[in-house]
């Protein structure tokens, strides 16, 4: 029996120092400690993002306080003269600027707006329907979104075309008693919907939202797919109406994924310029300038202006960037506020 317990004894004190060395952590080859680890794995992200971004910004804020001119983008190019802030007193003293800065606002107010409250009733909509109907929907609108900017400006400059457009045959056909309450007038032939800034913008909005909320729509549907049906069916059984049901259910726990549609379409529409540069013909109507579109015609119109040109850009860069910081701060102290 004593020598049974010493064995015992002994096979106790041999297994103990196995033990302890299967808790040890696996050595890393690299002999990284454990916490540098996440950063050493961002550092190619961080560089591709430092070449392809910072780069490229960097040398447009630079640009901005030079004159900039064909002299000094040629083969043998001359020093490019330091201005200071003359670019950027020179972009706050035209009239352009304000004219500009007033149609980007507004278009993107609007554009916004439109864009998540049609994108959210979609996405309300495809939540209703069975699983083949909604995957059918789903493929059909998403080819919209796909679509190339330019070929989405051609599309709707056909349909709006004064001579030989759809939308002009259209309001042709409906009677005039009722085209004469609505809109004042009973014949659309030869309207000119793309010459007066107003009706190109009024285009633009449609081309815009048309081509950007199947985004949100599906968007929406993945967050209603990941609330429980248990919420509903409580809701249901409360007697809660639809629009109750939405603001006290949907729209709370949706929240996230409203902010970042919102903040995602912010950017998108204020730099919005490939489709107004198609419907307004180029850059012929001034009127019709948005930042981007004055930006780049003093950049590369004769006589190309590139450093006054970068300066429109920083600013809207610097406007962008601003909203953007705003918004989210609010959305980070509304969710330290709830936790």
């Amino acid at each position: 029996m004593a020598q049974t317990s010493t064995v015992a004894r002994g096979g106790g004190n041999s297994s103990a120092p196995a033990r302890r060395r299967s808790h040890r952590p696996p050595r890393r080859p690299s002999g990284l400690p454990n916490w540098a680890v996440p950063y050493v794995l961002l550092v190619p992200g961080l560089l591709v993002i430092a070449i392809l971004l910072l780069y490229p910004l960097y040398q447009m804020v630079d640009m901005s306080f030079h004159k900039v001119g064909l002299r000094q983008i040629r083969p043998n190019p001359q020093p490019a003269e330091f201005l200071g802030m003359q670019n950027y007193s020179d972009v706050f003293s035209s009239d352009l600027f304000w004219t500009s800065l007033r149609n980007t606002v507004v278009f993107a107010v609007v554009t916004v707006a439109l864009t998540l409250i049609l994108g959210t009733l979609v996405g309300l909509l495809l939540n209703k329907l069975g699983r083949k109907m909604s995957t059918f929907l789903v493929v059909g609108i998403m080819a919209a979104w796909a679509t190339p900017p330019t070929a989405t400006a051609i599309i709707w400059k056909w349909l709006f075309d004064s001579d030989a457009g759809v939308v002009n045959w259209a309001l042709n056909l409906l009677p005039d008693g009722l085209s004469t309450l609505v809109f004042g007038r009973s014949d659309w032939s030869g309207q000119p919907w793309l010459n007066a800034p107003s009706t190109i913008y009024v285009v633009l909005v449609i081309a815009v939202v048309w081509a950007s909320f199947p985004f949100i729509a599906v968007s929406v549907l993945a967050g209603l797919k990941s609330i429980p049906s248990e919420l509903y069916e409580a809701a249901r059984v409360d007697g809660s109406t639809p629009a109750a049901t939405f603001r006290k259910i949907t729209f709370p726990l949706l929240k996230p994924v409203f902010s970042v549609l919102l903040v995602l379409s912010i950017i998108w529409d204020f730099k919005v310029f490939t489709q107004l540069y198609v419907l307004a013909g180029g850059t012929t109507n001034r009127e019709a300038f948005n930042l981007s579109l004055w930006a780049y015609t003093e950049a590369f119109s004769a006589p190309p202006k590139m450093g006054f040109g970068a300066a429109i850009a920083v600013i809207l860069t610097v406007i962008m960037l601003v909203i953007t910081a705003v918004y989210v701060r609010q959305i980070v102290r509304t969710e330290a506020d709830v936790r």
